[in-house]
């Protein structure tokens, strides 16, 4: 059967919404102005624009963080982070938390994102009868990422190209695993390791049933959904078996991917190589180092030199910003600006960036700051009368970012 997905009109549903601090959402503003007023809380939505590539081997962690910016060493260490109150058959007592990652070129311009996952051992869960651990693997280290959709053959050509000796597997699982997004009102604002609030209503409740708590938060293979590694604010991520639905999903809570990449959009966050500009992009000016995506002290990668010299140097002087588009009255502009439209200052007529991204009325724009947030002098779209452009300040940002205009 066929699971209805409510349908939410851009122009009516979102609206002026959240103000979000660091590490998590506040909702300033009354619900009469909130963008996702009649989400009814926590939404789900299958990212259809993203795969799933499993990496296997003895060299899995070694060639990775060879090319990531991230220290994808950390999946070889024991598990360290509470999954849940009581350990089940489905899910381990501890677990890795994910990692989000780029690949660069050489010259350290952005060519991948990639979202890591270590699925659990055998030895890390309960067996199926629960009455014990299960038996210990000697298996190699496993991984799953999380990758762009259209750009899943080209990714696999170039991971294969640097592969050479190195002892890993490198395979498109695309058909048997799928990514998730959970988001919305009313997530979990604890720690990752916290119960969510939903999660105590499966069962018999977390009072009488803590088994069944835990288990809503994953499945029989231990698959599980996991605080997404970038910021609280996003919600929650997970790979899942592609013929299940996962834990926590319920019919009338299943929404289009569109409305994910809306509520990501408000919070400040490219994604992808469409909107992270592959081949070009300078990681830092994505605002990379706040989304948990490089490390600093973990030895080369490729890249890793101008990214290094570019933090060093202290100074930022564009970055990703979220984007309003409004008409002479102030009013949301839909379906108006398009990618790649060039923000200029409305006095000067002075470039101030481009577009990289828009969805109905809201939009990423990368900026030079010092024109992003001169306050009274709007900003427009170039060649579009009537419209104007407000970059919107995000309470996430470190208060360094916004010295650097």
């Amino acid at each position: 059967m066929q699971r209805s997905r409510p349908t939410f009109h851009f122009g009516k549903f979102l609206a002026n919404g959240y103000t979000i601090r660091r590490g998590f959402c506040s909702e300033k503003l009354s619900d009469e102005q909130s963008h996702f007023k009649n989400a009814g809380g926590a939404m789900a939505a299958h990212l259809k624009s993203r795969s799933v590539v499993r990496f296997r081997g003895p060299d899995t962690a070694k060639f990775l963080n060879g090319l990531l910016t991230n220290d994808v060493r950390r999946f070889g260490e024991s598990p360290s982070e509470k999954t849940s109150s009581l350990p089940t058959s489905n899910l381990a007592p501890l677990s890795v938390p994910p990692m989000y990652a780029a690949m660069l070129t050489p010259q350290g311009r952005f060519l991948y994102d990639l979202f890591l996952y270590r699925p659990p051992r055998p030895e890390e869960k309960l067996d199926r009868t629960g009455s014990g651990p299960g038996p210990a693997s000697d298996e190699p280290l496993e991984l799953l990422a999380d990758v762009d959709s259209s750009v899943l053959d080209e990714l696999l050509q170039t991971l294969k190209k640097y592969r050479l000796r190195s002892k890993v597997d490198i395979e498109n699982v695309a058909e048997d695993f799928s990514c998730w997004q959970r988001f919305g009102k009313n997530l979990s604002r604890k720690a990752s390791s916290a119960e969510e609030p939903e999660a105590a209503s499966v069962g018999w409740g977390a009072g009488v049933d803590p088994a069944a708590m835990s288990s809503s938060r994953g499945e029989d293979t231990g698959w599980q959904w996991f605080q997404d590694p970038r910021l609280e604010c996003l919600g929650f991520r997970g790979i899942f078996p592609s013929n299940e639905t996962p834990p926590l999903i319920e019919a009338d809570k299943e929404t289009d991917e569109d409305n994910y990449i809306l509520w990501r959009l408000e919070k400040g966050v490219a994604e992808g190589s469409t909107e992270i500009s592959k081949g070009e992009a300078i990681p830092l000016e994505y605002n990379m180092v706040g989304l948990n995506a490089i490390s600093f002290d973990k030895g080369c990668y490729v890249g890793q030199e101008l990214v290094a010299r570019t933090h060093h140097r202290g100074v930022i002087r564009k970055r990703v910003v979220p984007l309003k588009f409004l008409n002479d009255r102030r009013e949301d502009v839909e379906q108006k600006v398009s990618p790649g439209s060039k923000v200029i200052n409305s006095a000067s007529n002075k470039k101030a960036g481009n577009v990289i991204a828009a969805l109905g009325c809201r939009g990423l724009g990368l900026l030079r700051l010092d024109e992003a947030f001169k306050g009274s002098q709007g900003l427009a779209i170039e060649g579009l009368e009537g419209i104007t452009v407000e970059a919107v300040r995000l309470d996430w940002w470190p208060a360094e970012w916004l010295q650097e205009q």
